[in-house]
């Protein structure tokens, strides 16, 4: 092999490794993500806006929409889905009326209690399971790796 091509060599194979582990990251995460779907009644990423709001109190729009990294256009529709059904509510800002709040119905707060966990038990017990050492490394590698990902457009937002 020429010292030119080795480079290349490596970086492929580099290449194919990450994008293997990301297909079956992304495979397990659609089948967990149709089981709660069917027995959840939610979507993943409705029941992830009810956790986040949960855990706030309160976000604008635009705030939820960089805690689970949707567009505010997908944001949108999914909001509206929500508050359709009588889970999240919102409210007009007193002093800037050209802001709105997100806030939890009571409804919403019943179907988080009913809702499976955002991961599949098995994965909640296998992570408690690892040192605290391996949890830190393994959500700052996840985190790393989805800022990989990122466009320059989305970086320079």
């Amino acid at each position: 092999m020429t010292e030119d091509l080795y480079p290349k060599v490596l970086a492929d194979a580099y290449a194919l490794a990450v994008f293997k582990g990301l297909r079956r990251l992304q495979q397990v995460t659609e089948v967990h993500a149709k089981r709660l779907a069917r027995y959840g009644e939610l979507t993943p990423v409705q029941l992830l806006i009810l956790r986040i709001l949960a855990g706030h109190g309160e976000l604008t729009a635009s705030q939820l929409a960089r805690e689970v990294s949707l567009t505010q256009a997908s944001l949108s529709g999914v909001l509206d889905r929500l508050e359709s059904r009588g889970l999240l509510m919102r409210r007009r800002d007193e002093r800037d009326r050209r802001k709105h709040w997100l806030v939890l119905a009571a409804a919403g707060r019943e179907a988080l209690e009913k809702a499976p966990p955002l991961l599949p038990e098995h994965v909640l017990e296998r992570f408690a399971g690892l040192l605290e050492w391996e949890r830190h490394a393994l959500l700052a590698a996840l985190l790393r790796a989805a800022e990989l990902f990122d466009t320059p457009e989305e970086e320079e937002e």
